[in-house]
């Protein structure tokens, strides 16, 4: 039997007890105001050494997922530059947690401004920065100039990325809400971003509010929202990959979440 890593995030001042209530064995963690330009901040006792100490401990693995306002495809100076300062901040942080990978949004560039440049940027980005952990892509639900929504978008991005030197050592994240609000066909999708990308490193298993095609990043409970319980699970046990589920409510939804996946993945 499949043995499946699942887990959500969870507070990282408290991840291994909030974790254990959810029944999970993953944490995602976000460290500091997720909407802030200041440098990430961990405040469970002993700072990263405690939270690898900890995370051993109990048996929980790691991952931390950076914050919103990061733009790398940005082409304004003012976004893109901090955005790779607090970027490499938090990979050198997750390295010291022992987290297995740091989780990024792939960003945007304005209307007008050229798709290619942006993805150029992301090139410029890998190059430029320490990568000690797994630097994990993630698909995005919506916006016309976004680098990662659409799959011919995803492979332009990930083909600029292969390019660079350090490229080994960018991932993939795939969530399935933000895919479905994409439009992006369920049951061929783990097909169509492996061919792509060749990986999938980590799950985002997010049911979806919006229709398929909304483009709105809203999620919902697993079998609560609008996409085919059956084919939510499948994408899950296709990829392959650690999960966590990002979806709302208190620690009771996403424990029920939690088991409602272990039960659709059991063999």
């Amino acid at each position: 039997m499949t043995q499946w890593t699942i887990g959500a995030t969870v507070d990282e001042a408290d991840f291994v007890a909030q974790t254990r209530e959810r029944g999970g064995d993953l944490a995602q963690l976000i460290l500091g105001d997720p909407q802030s330009w200041k440098k990430p901040t961990v405040s469970f006792p002993g700072g990263a050494a405690g939270v690898r100490e900890a995370a051993e401990q109990a048996g929980i693995g790691v991952v931390v997922h950076s914050a919103y306002v990061i733009n790398l495809a940005s082409l304004n100076n003012r976004i893109r530059i901090p955005s790779r300062k607090l970027l490499q901040q938090t990979l050198t942080i997750a390295a010291e947690m022992g987290a297995l990978g740091v989780v990024v949004h792939g960003g945007h560039v304005r209307d007008g401004e050229p798709i290619e440049q942006g993805q150029d940027n992301w090139r410029k980005a890998v190059e430029g920065m320490e990568i000690p952990v797994p630097l994990l892509l993630e698909d995005t639900a919506g916006g016309k100039h976004a680098m990662a929504r659409q799959l011919e978008r995803i492979a332009g991005t990930w083909a600029a990325i292969q390019t660079a030197s350090g490229a080994e050592n960018v991932g993939f994240c795939l969530d399935t809400c933000h895919a479905f609000a994409a439009g992006l066909e369920m049951t061929t999708l783990v097909e169509q971003v492996r061919e792509i990308t060749g990986r999938i490193d980590l799950v985002h298993a997010n049911d979806s509010q919006g229709p398929a095609g909304s483009g709105r990043d809203r999620h919902a409970n697993l079998g609560q929202g609008q996409i085919d319980p059956d084919e939510l699970a499948e994408v899950v046990r296709a990829a392959g990959a650690p999960v966590v589920v990002e979806t709302p409510g208190p620690a009771e939804a996403q424990a029920g979440d939690i088991a409602w996946l272990r039960a659709r993945l059991q063999d």
